[in-house]
């Protein structure tokens, strides 16, 4: 009998821009349709999965390693909202080390304990701090770890520089086995020209939206209860957004190499998007998608 193929894939995104939220509600609707999922946080602050326990904490990994070397999976791994496997890779000790060695480490153990094989898992999904160009965030993409990349991104230009890297990334990677890009997921939409900046970006990039999740009080109710959306508030209109979202990754098999930007051609981008909105704002080009 062959073995179960596992779906993998990783979640990239800028610190603060929803990326764990995205990822945590992508988790708990595929939990919540029938489906093993398991949920590693990749950054450093270890708070990828609290909306999936309640809004607490677990041990993470580099910590668990620094106080017993023989560590087993029942120290690191703890189930969540719908059976959702939780896992937080950590980080170093405050001003020691490199942030991304917990990626790796982390999955080292995983391995180790055979983990993925034992869970009889349907998906795991990596959830990375896209922020630093680091070895060991790369992980999930240059060993080919996760079969497919997305990135969260919102409109603002520190988000898309952050996309923008990642698209470089994956482009290096991807003659020598690494993820490919399945598209960006495209966070607090709430304006025509939101997502104007978006669509034109990805047009720039030879990529794809994957979805457009508007900016909702609904995400800020479910998080101060430490829940996820799908979890607090399974008939709004954000969870049917998220359940959407998380059928499309499920189902999505089909990833390809983006085309980033270089520096010079992204800094042209973005003043051509800055002189189109303050030719709005001035009342100097008007349309119906006018308001930002």
């Amino acid at each position: 009998m062959s073995a179960k193929k596992v779906k993998t894939i990783a979640i990239y995104g800028k610190g603060g821009i929803g990326k764990s939220t995205t990822t945590s509600n992508i988790s708990a609707a595929l939990a919540d349709s029938g489906l093993k999922v398991l949920q590693l946080g990749c950054d450093p602050k270890s708070d990828s999965t609290t909306t999936l326990r309640g809004g607490g904490y677990i041990p993470t990994i580099l910590d668990t390693l620094r106080e017993k070397k023989n560590a087993k999976a029942a120290d690191v791994v703890f189930e969540g909202f719908a059976g959702v496997y939780c896992v937080e890779a950590g980080g170093p000790s405050p001003g020691v080390g490199c942030a991304g060695r917990g990626i790796i480490t982390a999955v080292e153990l995983l391995k180790q304990q055979r983990v993925f094989e034992e869970l009889d898992l349907d998906i795991v999904i990596f959830d990375v701090l896209g922020d630093v160009v680091c070895g060991g965030f790369a992980v999930p993409i240059r060993e080919g770890l996760a079969q497919h990349a997305f990135t969260v991104s919102s409109s603002d230009f520190m988000a898309v520089y952050a996309s923008n890297n990642l698209f470089k990334g994956i482009q290096k990677y991807s003659n020598t086995g690494g993820a490919l890009l399945g598209g960006v997921i495209a966070n607090s939409m709430n304006s025509k020209y939101h997502q104007a900046i978006i669509d034109d970006f990805v047009e720039n990039t030879q990529t794809q939206v994957v979805e457009y999740i508007p900016r909702s009080i609904t995400v800020t109710q479910s998080e101060l209860q430490g829940k996820t959306t799908i979890q607090a508030f399974p008939d709004s209109d954000q969870a049917k957004v998220y359940r959407n979202l998380a059928d499309r990754i499920y189902n999505h098999h089909e990833s390809k190499v983006p085309t980033p930007l270089n520096e010079q051609d992204l800094r042209n981008w973005a003043m051509k998007w800055a002189d189109t909105l303050m030719a709005i704002e001035t009342g100097e080009v008007r349309s119906e998608g006018a308001s930002i």
